[in-house]
């Protein structure tokens, strides 16, 4: 009886005379009290009290609260006491900051608002670019290893901006590589644009003596180029004492010049006279060539620029010092000399001088000219002895690269246009040029198979005694003889 009883008071209802009480310590309503022996009630019997009744709405609402705090209160799995379920509670507990940890949308507008990494972090990685200069210096005084010097210099930095200057070997060689693209495209506005970049006030004579020096290495167009120029900077970079301070450079150093350019007073003789001409220079300063600080060679290069100054009309004939070199002649000009320098091949047998002649020229784009003109010359010496040297000198050209293979076949193939015409002043033509075509390719394979290939032949005439009984014979005009 008393374990009944206890049993009843465990699951919350009243015993003896006492009102029945549900879970919230209320009493229930229309209980009717009974007795202490007395059965229950409700008439179930003392096993039936020990089974739960239906939970209330209110109950409901408690224990939902309940789950929706962060310590969940239950029943262990043993049914005996409560236990306390935290991130690393049951096993079907998820923890309310993990909902949304593998989540692939961002709860703002600005992203998930973590920093980011950069590269410098994560498994396997070498860190930020540059974060090797900034490692971290040990500070601890105590320490054995602690380099007061590298604590100093890395606390005590002051930070300056340096502008690297430019030294003079620097400056010489910037101004070769714009001389030498002006070279290239002759625009005397773009040398002015990027000299004007790096040039200092002590350097402008600097310029003048490096352009001139340069000039001696080259042929007589770029030195005409190099005229141009500096009468082109005159005004804009350098002032006139300026280019004389140049020229004086020059002359001081025109010993050791000499060892390369022996002809170098002559050379500044000219750039000295060609700059009075362009009134970048006073004439006073070409005739006073007898100064004590002068060397020989330098008053040799004054004395050169007085004689050119001194000519009758010279003033307006020294725009052609240097001659009128390259594709600027006219085409009557350029044919003229190339006949001049084969005449004196044939002459002279020297295939080095011609080549020199030809190179002087600065025209490999008229080439197949000179080729045309040697082959027209053989024709009409009809001399075995010239062809023999008119073909050594072709495959000497050929050799040496100073005339292309494309020009060496345009010029053979002018001669197979011209050949019709050719053959009125020459009517053995035909019969000459097969047999210098084959002299050259027995001298070497200059020549092309086609080249030989498609050299015109001329078809025999058919007199009226060949044949036929002496009666001409009568032929188609679409298929005559010629």
């Amino acid at each position: 009886m008393e374990d009944d009883s206890a049993a009843v008071v465990a699951n919350g209802v009243g015993g003896g005379n006492g009102p029945s009480l549900n879970g919230s310590g209320v009493e229930a309503a229309g209980s009717p009290p009974s007795s202490s022996g007395s059965p229950p009630s409700n008439g179930v019997n003392g096993d039936d009290a020990l089974m739960k009744r239906p939970m209330l709405p209110m109950e409901g609402r408690m224990k939902k609260r309940v789950r929706r705090s962060s310590v969940l209160v239950g029943r262990d799995s043993n049914g005996g006491g409560t236990a306390t379920l935290g991130v690393a509670g049951r096993p079907n507990f998820v923890a309310p900051h993990r909902k949304w940890k593998n989540s692939r949308h961002s709860r703002t507008i600005y992203g998930r608002g973590l920093p980011k990494k950069g590269g410098a972090g994560g498994k396997g990685v070498w860190g930020m670019p540059g974060s090797e200069v900034y490692d971290e210096l040990d500070e601890d005084p105590n320490d054995p290893n602690f380099d007061i010097d590298a604590y100093n210099s890395s606390h005590n930095v002051e930070l300056k901006e340096i502008v690297p200057q430019m030294t003079e070997e620097e400056f010489v060689k910037k101004v070769e590589t714009i001389i030498h693209e002006y070279f290239e495209h002759g625009d005397t506005h773009e040398v002015a644009d990027a000299l004007l970049e790096i040039v200092k006030p002590e350097w402008k004579a600097l310029v003048i003596k490096t352009m001139i020096a340069i000039a001696f290495d080259h042929k007589q167009s770029q030195r005409e180029l190099t005229s141009m120029l500096l009468s082109d900077l005159y005004g804009r970079l350098a002032t006139s004492q300026d280019i004389k301070d140049g020229i004086e450079l020059l002359l001081a150093d025109l010993s050791d010049i000499m060892l390369d350019t022996p002809d170098a007073p002559n050379l500044v003789g000219n750039f000295i006279a060609r700059a009075v001409a362009d009134d970048c220079l006073p004439p006073k300063y070409a005739y006073d060539y007898d100064r004590e600080e002068l060397d020989g060679h330098a008053q040799a290069a004054l004395m050169r620029a007085t004689a050119l100054l001194s000519m009758h009309m010279s003033w307006g004939h020294l725009d052609n010092v240097w001659g009128v070199g390259g594709a600027l002649r006219p085409v009557q000009t350029i044919t003229r000399q190339m006949l001049m320098l084969l005449q004196e091949y044939l002459v002279s047998r020297d295939p080095i001088e011609a080549q020199r002649s030809i190179k002087e020229l600065e025209v490999p784009h008229f080439h197949h000219e000179l080729i045309y003109e040697a082959i027209i010359m053989t024709l009409e010496a009809f001399n075995e002895s010239k062809e023999i040297a008119m073909c050594e000198l072709l495959r000497t050209l050929d050799s040496t690269c100073i005339v292309s293979p494309d020009q060496m076949e345009r010029g053979f193939r002018r001669v197979y246009e011209d050949l019709a015409d050719i053959v009125l002043d020459i009517p053995l033509a035909y019969s000459i040029l097969d047999r210098f075509m084959q002299r050259c390719r027995q001298a070497g394979s200059f020549l092309s198979d086609n080249l030989i290939k498609d050299m015109p032949t001329r078809g025999r005439k058919r007199f009226v005694s060949e044949g036929d009984g002496g009666q001409i014979k009568q032929t188609s005009l679409l298929h005559r003889d010629i």
